[in-house]
């Protein structure tokens, strides 16, 4: 008997307190359709719906849009038919219609990425019938003015036809508004309403050559086909590419009842926060808009009103607006709607028990009833993340386990870099006052165009306000600046998310982006002049401020203190100077994974004696030259050493090919020539001796030491006698000598001769010894694969992982960003080889090599030193094969600390 096959579900149904899924289905509903589902099951008054699963998004970019659509059919029908019944309305039907809304929902948040439609289902006989049901018209034809611009924006494609233009239909709007003499959208009179869906629609025409679909079918899977379009967005790519998310994942579709906040003065919607996204304080808070709808709130349209009778007096000290001007156009919802809000802080509250962590809450109330639209997981500034974090684990919500997991490395870096000296910021000329939308300094030239961002190094994008076209611009801008939008603006939760400084709101700002230049009380800035913005206090500012470091808060010390409970592997730096040295120990640095050598040679003083050593005829003269770096070298080697005073210092021999160290511009070898007082020919003759095809695999690394082992007798010569001068002085070292580029068991061998032969003569020198280590860096593929032979000398292994990821694709870094964007947009690649290490290729390298390694030498001690020892999915993996340590740059070691202690907690690693 044949078996039949199960049906597969591609709709998700919720409402009335049922659910067909739950928050542990993210992966299949997207966030929003998990959360929505969950919420329903748990009693929260959510409009019903459904979600159509993200794998539904796969097979529609597979298969196409008929084939899906076919696929679909008979289950939307059903679905469509619950929400119905519970609505008690009418999908489609001209008297009594049920109308929808269509958002997406990928399985991550992805605020503002991705295409919304509001109030699904109208035409031009069932706004009658809505209007003849409600009693009331203006909602109506509020409602299906707002319908067609969102239809034809979304769906049509409508969209300016350049970036100086406005939105065709907000034309239409100022357009009306001017010749009424009203600034509100809220000021339009019924009449003025239908002139607009008249005009709309004949916009529509006139552009695409189609007309506004009237069928309510058309329009849901026209919405439908949108959003998972809008996967592929060039907003949703950036976005996606930024934050490292497989374009496989595809969006979720949540189709649910239209709840209205525009029916009139009992009506309204907003957004919330159960604690501050921006300082972390527990303090509930949000903004809201009467008569409106929720893209109202978040668009800036109109300037919203703040939900908490705190924070309404908070916003009125920036906002400059006294306590009676504030309660009569203000008043917070606490003080307009007591009994609607006290119901909100009571869902608020359950849902971060239920959830525990901070909400991200959006709600409607139509007619005196409450209606929670979604909730999710906040997005925070840095600092706001570590006091969450702490302050939930102090209240018993969350395990330490817990706090350390809802922690996400990369933001870290928040918190490590420059804010506004006091000094400076008492002198500054504060020109208007915004909304402290994203805390932070940011000091800039003006732009006023997204795709100009980095127009100049750095820069402050001022906007009316911004939309999520803007995302790649507003991550390039040192700081974002708006005039509409509150603090749950777009640009405000943006740049929250990104870690950018953001200052919204600030109303003073006439912009005129034709002429770009904006205006404050008679006075003009111009594209390319000097701004300030703080995003702490929502100062602007005339011109540049000067920052200094921050100081970091006592939550920031206690977190790293519970990461180092956790993590079973040490994390190093890679410093040049004593001052990154003490910048990494600060942040918890356990010793130096790689101090760079070559560096030091780049500095004036220091370049000529180089040059005199690679222009030497004989082994004489190189020789000479060596003399003059050696107290140079050693001098660098005892400043390291004094600052990691009880902690591992390992020292790589000199890298780069010699021809990065002579001039290539004909006025430079002049001086050159007559510096050395050589002729002109010989020094073009010799800079075109060391001319190389491929300078990645050429004369560098052990096969520099290897030719000229005077360079390596120098190195090591240095390295020793500074670690027994600051030994003299009481400080304990431990150096470990790295010979850079083997390939071969006989190199290292070579080498290693130098090094130790070289140690001995000075221990007997000076009558003294210090214990050291000689290992290697595996960045060859080949230096992997007979790891065994040379961990049979080596006293340790450090991944060099950059040389190995270019060597292992046959990618150059220098080059790869020719085809590395068009590789990642294409699904070529998943993720940037040199960003986040490659498991299958690079990855299966360094494990093989480790094994291989500690199969000969059981107490192998293994690193990673390349700029992959600072990404936490790489360091992820690095924990799970048993390395020791990984070393990443300064300001990186928080971020790999907590990575560390991450993967323990996931993996046991």
């Amino acid at each position: 008997m044949e078996v039949m096959e199960a049906k597969k579900t591609r709709i998700y149904s919720f409402g009335d307190k049922t659910a067909d899924g739950n928050r542990t289905m993210k992966n299949l509903l997207g966030g929003k359709g998990a959360n929505l589902a969950e919420m329903s099951a748990i009693g929260i008054p959510v409009p019903p719906g459904f979600t159509i699963s993200t794998e539904v998004c796969t097979e529609y970019n597979e298969l196409g849009d008929a084939a899906v659509k076919d696929l679909l059919k008979e289950d939307l029908k059903q679905a469509v038919a619950k929400v119905e019944k519970i609505m008690g309305a009418s999908f489609g039907n001209d008297k009594d219609p049920l109308l929808l809304s269509v958002r997406s929902g990928a399985r991550v948040s992805m605020p503002g990425m991705m295409d919304t439609v509001l109030n699904l289902g109208l035409n031009d006989v069932s706004v009658v019938g809505l209007a003849q049901k409600t009693g009331n018209e203006r909602f109506a034809w509020d409602s299906y003015r707002r319908f067609i611009q969102m239809y034809g924006s979304v769906v049509m494609g409508l969209k300016p036809e350049s970036k100086e233009d406005m939105d065709p239909f907000e034309e239409v709007i100022d357009h009306l508004k001017d010749k009424r003499n009203i600034s509100l959208d809220t000021d339009f009179t019924i009449q003025d309403l239908k002139d607009l869906v008249y005009d709309f629609k004949d916009i529509i025409h006139k552009r695409t050559g189609l007309d506004f679909p009237t069928n309510p079918w058309e329009q849901l899977w026209g919405s439908i086909v949108a959003v998972f379009n809008s996967w592929n967005g060039n907003r949703a790519l950036y976005y996606r590419k930024m934050h490292g998310y497989p374009a496989d994942w595809g969006t979720a579709v949540n189709v649910q009842a239209m709840v209205f906040g525009n029916m009139g003065d009992n009506s309204g919607t907003g957004v919330c926060f159960t604690r501050d996204a921006g300082t972390g304080e527990n303090q509930f808070n949000g903004e809201y808009l009467i008569n409106a709808q929720g893209e109202d709130v978040v668009a800036g349209v109109r300037t919203p009103q703040q939900i908490t009778k705190v924070g309404s007096k908070r916003w009125a000290e920036l906002a400059r607006v006294d306590e009676k001007a504030r309660v009569e156009f203000y008043p917070s919802l606490e003080e307009l709607m007591p009994e609607m809000y006290a119901e909100l802080n009571a869902y608020q509250q359950q849902l971060e028990d239920h959830y525990r962590d901070m909400q991200d809450m959006e709600f409607t109330i139509q007619a005196g009833k409450m209606w929670i639209l979604q909730t999710r997981n906040g997005k925070r500034t840095g600092a706001a993340m570590v006091k969450i974090a702490m302050d939930l684990l102090k209240e018993g919500m969350i395990s330490e386990e817990e706090a350390m997991l809802l922690i996400e490395p990369y933001k870290l870096d928040e918190l490590l870099h420059p804010v506004f000296d006091p000094k400076a910021i008492k002198k500054a000329n504060i020109i208007a006052q915004g909304l402290p939308a994203s805390p932070g300094a940011a000091t800039g030239q003006i732009v006023f165009f997204a795709d100009e961002a980095d127009k100049f190094r750095n820069t402050i994008l001022v906007r009316v306000e911004t939309s999520p076209e803007d995302l790649e611009g507003m991550n390039k801008a040192r700081g974002i600046l708006t005039a509409r939008g509150g603090m749950t603006s777009h640009a405000a939760v943006v740049a929250r998310g990104i870690g950018k400084c953001c200052v919204s709101g600030a109303g003073a700002l006439k912009i005129n982006y034709k002429e770009r230049k904006f205006e404050v009380d008679g006075k003009e800035f111009h594209e390319g002049e000097w701004l300030s913005i703080n995003g702490t206090t929502g100062n602007i500012i005339e011109g540049k401020v000067a920052t200094k470091d921050p100081e970091l808060s006592g939550e920031f010390g206690e977190l790293m203190t519970l990461s180092d409970k956790f993590s079973k592997m040490v994390v190093r730096t890679n410093a040049d100077t004593p001052k990154e040295a003490a910048i990494a120990r600060s942040f918890g640095a356990e010793g130096i994974g790689l101090t760079r050598t070559e560096h030091m040679f780049f500095e004036s003083d220091r370049i000529r004696a180089m040059r005199e050593m690679i222009l030497a005829r004989h082994e004489k003269g190189r020789r000479k030259a060596l003399r003059m770096l050696l107290p140079m070298q050693r001098e660098d080697f005892e400043g390291i050493f004094e600052a990691m005073d009880g902690l591992p210092v390992t020292i790589r021999l000199l890298d780069p090919p010699l021809h990065e160290f002579v001039p290539h511009q004909l006025a430079t070898q002049k001086e050159l020539a007559e510096e050395m007082h050589i002729s002109l020919t010989a020094v073009k003759t010799k800079v075109h001796e060391l001319e190389e095809f491929n300078p990645m695999l050429g004369h560098r690394g052990c096969r520099l030491g290897n030719t000229y082992p005077e360079i390596t007798e120098m190195q090591t010569r240095a390295i020793i006698e500074a670690a027994l001068n600051v030994k003299e002085r009481g400080i304990k070292v431990f150096p470990e000598i790295m010979i850079p580029l083997v390939g071969t068991l006989e190199e290292y061998e070579a080498q290693e001769e130098v090094i130790r032969s070289t140690a001995k003569e000075i221990f007997e020198e000076r009558g003294d010894t210090v214990e050291f280590m000689v290992g290697t860096m595996i960045e060859v593929p080949r230096a992997a694969i007979i790891a065994d032979k040379i961990a049979e000398k080596a006293d340790f292994f450090s991944f060099g992982t950059n040389d190995l990821t270019q060597m292992t694709y046959g990618y150059s870094r220098d080059d790869a960003a020719k085809f590395m964007p068009i590789y990642l947009k294409k699904g070529i690649l998943h993720a940037d080889p040199f960003q986040v290490v490659d498991r299958e290729g690079v990855g299966a390298l360094v494990k093989m090599g480790t094994e291989k390694g500690r199969s000969a030498k059981p107490n192998l001690k293994v690193g990673v030193c390349g700029e992959h020892g600072g990404d936490p999915s790489s360091v992820e993996f690095f924990c799970g094969i048993g390395l020791n340590y990984v070393s990443c740059s300064p300001f990186r070691v928080p971020i790999a600390r907590i990575s560390a202690a991450q993967a323990n907690i996931k993996f046991g690693c």
